[in-house]
Order: C-alpha cells, then sequence, then structure tokens
C-alpha cells in the first residue's frame, strides 16, 4: 500500500502542472499594439510614408 503513494504523488504533480501551464497556452501570448507594429514596419523600410499615413488613419478611425 505504501508504494503506491510514491507512484501517485508524482502522476498528480505532473496532472496539475500540465493543468495549470495548458491555462496559459490558450489565450494569446503576445498581443502587440498595431501602431507599434506599423511604426516597426516603417522604421524598417517595410512600408512608403504614404502607406504608414494610410494605416494609422484607419487604425486611429477603429478606436
Amino acid at each position: 500500500m505504501m508504494m503506491w503513494w510514491w507512484v501517485l504523488i508524482p502522476v498528480i504533480l505532473v496532472l496539475v502542472f500540465f493543468l495549470f501551464n495548458g491555462k496559459n497556452r490558450r489565450g494569446p501570448r503576445n498581443i502587440e499594439d498595431p501602431m507599434k507594429t506599423l511604426d516597426n514596419r516603417f522604421a524598417k523600410g517595410e512600408i512608403s510614408k504614404e502607406e504608414y499615413e494610410e494605416q494609422k488613419r484607419t487604425i486611429n478611425s477603429k478606436n
């Protein structure tokens, strides 16, 4: 009977670990601000100034 506790306790600990660890994975991890993303793209030269201004207006009109 005593041997079952040595098996049962680690199994319970592993289950608890996976249950709590799984909750964090369901939601989005890194929700970046759209303006921050737009600023980064403009800074890297991925979009022109005109595209930047147009997308900035679009983002601000949604808020």
